[in-house]
């Protein structure tokens, strides 16, 4: 069977993500038109005047036919337009999720660097030392993050740093290189650190038994030689998948960091938005997470290739 360049699925990809993005736009729609609650009474409260109800029904084309609503809100998006919130009447969603965009933004960015900058390194360091005193540490450590749920490590963060040692702020934000940002940051990142170093020990410790690495070391190659020429490249290749995992996760936990810890971003938005029903604005967040994850994967694709040219698919 023959192989496909990559240009040919890049481009298959690229094909198929407006397709996916129409259907999380039309799940994103469905939730949030015939989910729990009545938009209409959420906006007016639900002693409101029954006229006024269906009038604002009707303002808001929720009187139509589900199709005729569907491509209407999909039109509206495809310009930017995800109407109006429900909670700050008359204000509209795209304004609410750009001035808190940037907060979110650096945070996630932030987080992504801290995960691998940290995690490759000590995934290695414990193949590298495996057995060793060091490898059982580091390996035992990151058990914590995976085993016990973030509203239970913030509460014990809050009580060590803020409380006790008062090192840092107990909630708001101040920029990213400000000490507001160091427990978000530790919370966002301790979960993919903990990943990235199991998946890591795992590919290079793989690696280190093949038979090309047996050769290397038979022919008197310096330990960190092999290292950097023979294990990390194919080690890492595997890790590259985590990439996507890893933006696809923040926008899920950067809503209970920034809605516990007080940031005004997007995740602190969506939390709010949550408990004051405001449907439009938890649409147009979930539809921005959504995509975010498709394209998330798009890059890993994309990627494979360029990292290592013997792929083909």
């Amino acid at each position: 069977m023959p192989q496909k360049s990559a240009s040919t699925i890049i481009i298959r990809r690229l094909l198929w993500l407006p397709v996916l993005l129409i259907l999380i736009s039309l799940t994103v729609f469905l939730f949030g038109t015939y989910g729990p609650g009545d938009p209409v009474l959420v906006r007016l409260g639900s002693k409101a005047n029954p006229e006024a109800v269906e009038r604002i029904r009707a303002e808001l084309g929720l009187d139509r036919p589900l199709h005729e609503q569907y491509l209407r809100y999909l039109w509206n998006v495809i310009q930017g337009d995800f109407g109006e919130s429900t909670y700050f009447q008359g204000q509209l969603v795209t304004d609410l999720i750009a001035g808190r965009l940037l907060v979110s933004l650096q945070l996630g960015v932030a987080a992504t660097i801290i995960v691998f900058a940290v995690g490759i390194p000590l995934g290695v360091i414990t193949a590298a030392l495996q057995g060793r005193v060091w490898d059982r540490l580091i390996v035992s450590l990151t058990l914590i993050p995976e085993s016990v749920p973030v509203f239970i490590i913030i509460p014990v963060l809050y009580f060590i740093f803020v409380r006790q040692l008062k090192w840092f702020p107990a909630s708001g934000w101040d920029g990213l290189f400000s000490p507001s940002a160091v427990l978000p940051l530790i919370v966002l990142s301790i979960g993919g650190i903990a990943g990235v170093v199991r998946q890591v020990r795992t590919n290079t410790l793989e690696v280190l038994h093949n038979d090309f690495v047996r050769t290397a070391r038979a022919k008197g190659l310096p330990p960190s030689t092999i290292l950097r020429r023979h294990v990390l490249r194919n080690s890492l290749l595997p890790t590259w998948t985590m990439v996507g995992f890893v933006i696809a996760s923040l926008p899920a936990g950067s809503i209970i960091v920034e809605g516990l810890m007080g940031i005004p971003g997007i995740g602190g938005l969506a939390w709010e938005s949550i408990f004051r029903r405001d449907y439009p604005v938890i649409m147009a967040i979930t539809l921005l997470g959504a995509t975010l994850y498709v394209i998330g994967n798009l890059i890993v694709d994309i990627g494979y290739p360029l990292i290592d040219p013997r792929i083909r698919y």
